[in-house]
């Protein structure tokens, strides 16, 4: 007979679970300071609503010969921030939190700036910044929770890897923008 490995045994399992159930999610095992993971989690709701209001500025402003498809991709972003900040805002609830949606504080509250860029290749490149900042900061909130916190840390991972997505397509737009601008024939200034 295989012995089981080093785990509790059920009953003891059974009886913690109802013990303070009142905690939802949070059992007594939870290692990680709770309060300061709704902190950071704040602070990543107000990144993602940022970075949001950022990409659907740059959607509906975006002109110039290129800016049809980089609109599209702005959108999309916009979209998929919209959704980080949803699952940002559900496990700050399930951690016994409430998230702060207010606009009062947004911008300092998020990691990331909101800056409008006036060109195509302006708006690209704030985008690339913004994304490059989420990604340093829920790196270092995933070392940060460690093993005390796996659900959260695991978010973290889930959005870490689409913003990191996001960096790529901004990079890979920054170069085939700048090859279209060199590679376009000058036209002379029209003289009058």
């Amino acid at each position: 007979m295989t012995e089981r490995p080093n785990l509790s045994n059920i009953t003891t399992l059974r009886e913690r679970a109802r013990k303070h159930i009142e905690g939802g999610a949070v059992i007594d095992e939870y290692k990680a300071d709770r309060a300061m993971v709704i902190k950071l989690l704040d602070e990543a709701l107000a990144t993602e609503i940022v970075c949001s209001l950022r990409y659907k500025r740059h959607y509906f402003t975006a002109h110039g010969l290129a800016s049809l498809s980089v609109a599209e991709e702005f959108l999309e972003h916009a979209r998929q921030e919209d959704q980080h900040a949803e699952r940002f805002a559900a496990r700050i609830c399930e951690l016994g939190g409430a998230p702060n949606f207010s606009p009062h504080g947004l911008a300092e509250r998020s990691h990331a700036e909101y800056v409008e860029g006036h060109t195509l290749m302006d708006m690209i490149r704030e985008d690339l910044v913004a994304e490059r900042i989420a990604i340093e900061s829920y790196r270092e909130i995933i070392t940060y929770l460690g093993n005390d916190d796996p659900t959260t840390r695991r978010l973290f991972e889930d959005i870490l890897a689409v913003e990191e997505e996001h960096a790529e397509d901004l990079a890979s737009l920054t170069s085939r923008l700048g090859k279209e601008e060199h590679s376009r024939p000058s036209t002379p200034p029209v003289q009058g």
